[in-house]
């Protein structure tokens, strides 16, 4: 499939992450109890149902996508297991977490590996900026379900945009040009929603437990112009964000980093984290 050389070109962007743990959480806050421990991630490829899925089976596994998410994220200290997966899903288009799994499906990891149409460009990212974006940004969102509850973290406000912070904050501690490329890969998931100015809804697509899609493509990018208003000044110089939105995205990033160093911090193992950032994946210094 055409669309997959992202992952083969790129390795599924998620190397670049692995200084997120120790420029995100900083210093160890060190939960040194029996009941919690680091490295409580497992793993599992389940062959697809369905023939047609099962470039997409390979690769992941040619590639170690699950291995790499495991590593990226065995600075937890947990105090079950966390299982990762992929899985045929009988053939829909999703990915979720429960009861301490979380399953991503190979038909939306197919869906997401299509190259944009040829011709086309957005904020100056390429195909495999946009695969190696939105495959981050969906694993992510879903490992903050689990971080939420495994490790019992308070929330205010819907758990859906809870995850998207998660995520998306995450992201954003990769240095500024591999996060500008990995926030306008996962936006491009979204930007389809956005083709005209005026949109019309029925009523029950207000009444979900997620935001609209419109809605999670401004608070993405808010968040990103909030945390870094130099790097990601296009979003408002090129009219992707709103300027009346804007003005609130540095206390809204704010609000979300204090709650990371509230709430997350206590549980990171920076020991791990310096391991898994000196086995040199990204071939220089973390930023």
């Amino acid at each position: 499939m055409k669309g997959l050389s992202g992952w083969r070109t790129r390795s599924v962007g998620m190397l670049l992450a692995v200084t997120a743990w120790v420029v995100v959480f900083g210093a160890n806050a060190g939960l040194r109890g029996a009941e919690t421990r680091p490295g409580r991630i497992k793993i599992e490829y389940l062959a697809p149902e369905d023939a047609k899925q099962q470039a997409v089976y390979n690769l992941l596994r040619e590639r170690q996508a699950l291995e790499q998410l495991q590593r990226l994220f065995s600075p937890l200290r947990l105090q079950t297991e966390l299982t990762l997966k992929t899985a045929g899903c009988e053939g829909i288009a999703n990915a979720w977490y429960e009861h301490g799994g979380v399953t991503l499906c190979y038909k939306l990891l197919d869906i997401i590996s299509q190259p944009m149409p040829s011709g086309t460009t957005w904020a100056g990212i390429t195909s495999e900026d946009a695969v190696v974006g939105q495959f981050l940004y969906i694993a992510a969102h879903e490992i903050g379900h689990a971080v939420f509850d495994l490790l019992d973290v308070p929330l205010f406000g819907k758990e859906e945009d809870a995850a998207d912070q998660f995520a998306t904050y995450f992201m954003l501690r990769l240095g500024n040009d591999q996060a500008r490329r990995l926030i306008f890969g996962a936006a491009y998931y979204y930007k389809k929603h956005l083709q005209n100015p005026s949109v019309t809804l029925q009523l029950k697509a207000f009444s979900g437990e997620h935001s609209t899609p419109q809605q999670r493509f401004f608070n993405l990018l808010c968040m990103a112009y909030g945390a870094n208003p130099a790097t990601f000044a296009e979003v408002v110089d090129k009219g992707y964000l709103p300027k009346e939105r804007a003005r609130s995205c540095q206390r809204e990033y704010r609000r979300v980093a204090r709650a990371f160093q509230s709430l997350i911090l206590p549980h990171i193992d920076r020991d791990i984290a310096r391991d898994v950032l000196d086995e040199g994946w990204l071939g220089g210094a973390p930023q």
